[in-house]
């Protein structure tokens, strides 16, 4: 009902109208309820679902693609369907490597890969996968950069480089291989000469080592390898290495190596993007990454423990713990390549230096904390010797 005046049925007016500065509210008043009638954006209406389309730098079998499709359902689901994330395969708008760029100048809304795929544009990038990580294994890595300062030192990266990217690092990779061979590595000189894939400051690492490195996304690798443009390759977990089809042109794999043992995906937004989304969303977003990252930890654990097994007995892999002279070996060339990056770039040194601090103090205090799990694997599990009561 209007303030100007009260009306009869027959609409003459029963008191007197207000004065004119009231005439004037009311009639504002009128335009606005006109306006939310007539749906003027400007002034009621709600904005409507926001879609995204993304990549990933993964095949569309891959598990990684999985883990992609993992976080951007857990996304739409919380957000109501408000915020929709579509997931591409790797070469469905831009080839793997060139991710970061297609997210930064807005071709894709977002990614799913992972931060050494950048080495080339800022090598302090590889310090977030690529490197022994003083010890840390990749969980802690992320604790380093949630709580270590890890994500401010990202951030300095990217603007440093001018991409319009906001990242979030996550889900904590399992030790990779050394890798696949035609025969067992016994000794570091077995390295020497080889045709070897890696990526990131790996390649520093293993051309240290004698090897003659090409970097390749995963897709291109076994192939590679097949038409003999590499003679050993490493890419990941058991289950990405099945999938990929090394088990076709290997039978050799080594396990665990310094070069990778901490890595962790990566989630890129297009900053502009993401910077127009609601506060309530974003907040939503930050708490699904976290979620997505807990759950692609305990699914790799699931599903890469039953390929280890698949390749063993389908496919008849053997496999090797990698010696301890190499993985010395590696340490020690690493040491090189982190003085020779520290003394070029400022960045990188910062970064090593606030990795090394948060190092020293996390992985004493795991060490000393943590009891190794071989002792009650082998109780339980290991051969029985003779009088041993049945469990």
């Amino acid at each position: 009902m209007s303030e100007e005046c009260i009306t009869t049925q027959t609409g003459n007016p029963a008191v007197p109208a207000k004065p004119a500065r009231r005439r004037f509210l009311g009639a504002a008043v009128s335009v606005a309820a006109g306006a939310a009638t007539l749906g003027f954006p400007a002034v009621v209406k709600a904005q409507g679902p926001i879609s995204m389309r993304w990549q990933s730098t993964w095949p569309a079998k891959d598990i990684f693609h999985e883990y992609a499709l993992d976080f951007a359902k857990k996304v739409n689901d919380m957000t109501g369907g408000d915020l929709k994330i579509e997931v591409l395969p790797a070469g469905a708008v831009v080839p793997a490597f060139g991710l970061l760029d297609a997210v930064s100048k807005g071709t894709l809304d977002g990614g799913h890969g992972v931060l050494v795929y950048h080495y080339g544009k800022q090598n302090a990038l590889a310090m977030w996968g690529s490197s022994p990580a003083f010890g840390m294994d990749a969980n802690t890595m992320l604790a380093w950069h949630k709580y270590g300062g890890g994500k401010e030192l990202l951030a300095k990266i990217y603007q440093s480089i001018g991409a319009n990217v906001v990242s979030f690092p996550y889900g904590p990779m399992p030790t990779q291989p050394l890798g696949w061979f035609k025969k067992p590595i016994t000794k570091p000189d077995d390295m020497k000469g080889l045709k070897f894939r890696t990526v990131g400051i790996s390649i520093d690492l293993f051309t240290g080592m004698g090897a003659a490195v090409n970097a390749l996304p995963g897709g291109e690798i076994v192939p590679a390898m097949d038409r003999g443009l590499l003679d050993a390759a490493e890419f990941n977990n058991a289950s990405s290495d099945r999938l990929l089809g090394f088990a076709d042109v290997s039978k050799i794999c080594m396990l665990q190596s310094y070069h990778q043992g901490a890595e962790q995906f990566e989630i890129t937004f297009n900053k502009t993007k993401y910077d127009a989304l609601p506060t309530k969303m974003k907040a939503l977003i930050e708490y699904a990454v976290e979620a997505a990252s807990a759950d692609m930890s305990w699914k790799a654990i699931d599903r890469y423990s039953k390929d280890y097994v698949e390749l063993q007995t389908k496919d008849k892999v053997k496999f090797y713990k990698t010696p301890d002279s190499v993985l010395q070996k590696q340490l020690e060339i690493f040491d090189g390549v982190l003085e020779k990056y520290s003394a070029a770039n400022p960045l990188f040194k910062e970064i090593a230096e606030s990795q090394r601090q948060f190092a020293e103090r996390a992985v004493r205090w795991y060490l000393d904390t943590q009891v190794g799990p071989r002792m009650a694997y082998n109780h339980y599990f290991g051969p029985k010797k003779a009088g041993d009561k049945k469990t």
